[in-house]
């Protein structure tokens, strides 16, 4: 079978909805050797991939209707959710691991990863999107409830955006009324990277867009993560609706 470093999944479905998934897999591809390098249990880490990220868009895309796009490669191959001159891109250092593949890559090996892996991804993206006007990007992610010595994160929930809140602000709101949640504005992360798959897709097209980040303690089972998104696809409905024609 030969591989491809995206998916796919519902593409014939109508709904204004597209659900992304940038940090879907811990894939290393076949001609990496399907190995960085690293143990079991760092490929297993949120430092590989996000965590439970994947269950939760495929559920809400199934609940909304929409096509979801999820890259099939670890972000330590090559970061999709980032651009092709942030110095983040291809991480030889993360969270206390090294990453011994990326070590000695150099310029001609990141440049090769991005033409292998980034930019199929990103293709496939911007075809999804482009084929409705009125399309609303939705950005799933999971975050960790703790980084090394870093105080604990509150929110089971947060919302990032950049300048365009037309969406993030009725969903935030929506969150906000849901008794049993904390929930952040551009927490755990903000709201804009340049160059990352919001600003790339949806911020320099003038796009609907919003980017859930969601804990990853939540979401480690396929049950949680179709609660989660059935959930979300309400919430997300309804705070469509609220968004000015």
């Amino acid at each position: 079978m030969t591989y491809c470093p995206f998916r796919v999944e519902g593409e014939g479905r109508q709904s204004r909805f597209l659900i992304t998934c940038d940090h879907a897999a811990n894939t290393v591809p076949p001609e990496l050797g399907g190995t960085l390098g690293l143990p079991d249990g760092d490929m297993a880490r949120h430092i590989a991939y996000d965590v439970g990220a994947a269950g939760v868009a495929r559920a809400l895309g199934a609940a909304l209707g929409a096509p979801v796009v999820l890259s099939d490669f670890s972000r330590l191959v090559i970061d999709p959710n980032r651009g092709e001159d942030d110095p983040t891109l291809l991480m030889k250092l993360y969270d206390g691991s090294v990453i011994p593949a990326n070590r000695h890559a150099d310029a001609a090996e990141k440049a090769r990863r991005i033409e292998a892996y980034h930019r199929p991804y990103h293709r496939a993206l911007e075809g999804l999107a482009a084929r409705r006007e009125d399309v609303a990007i939705v950005s799933v992610h999971s975050f960790t409830r703790q980084l090394r010595g870093r105080p604990t994160r509150p929110w089971h929930v947060g919302v990032l955006h950049a300048w365009d809140a037309r969406l993030s602000d009725p969903l935030i709101a929506l969150l906000e009324a849901e008794p049993d949640l904390v929930v952040g504005r551009n927490e755990p992360y903000p709201g804009h990277l340049p160059g990352d798959a919001i600003d790339r897709h949806a911020l320099k097209h003038g796009r609907l867009n919003t980017l859930l980040e969601i804990r990853n303690d939540l979401i480690e089972t396929e049950t949680a993560q179709a609660h989660w998104g059935d959930r979300l696809a309400d919430l997300l409905t309804r705070a469509l609706a609220q968004v000015p024609d």
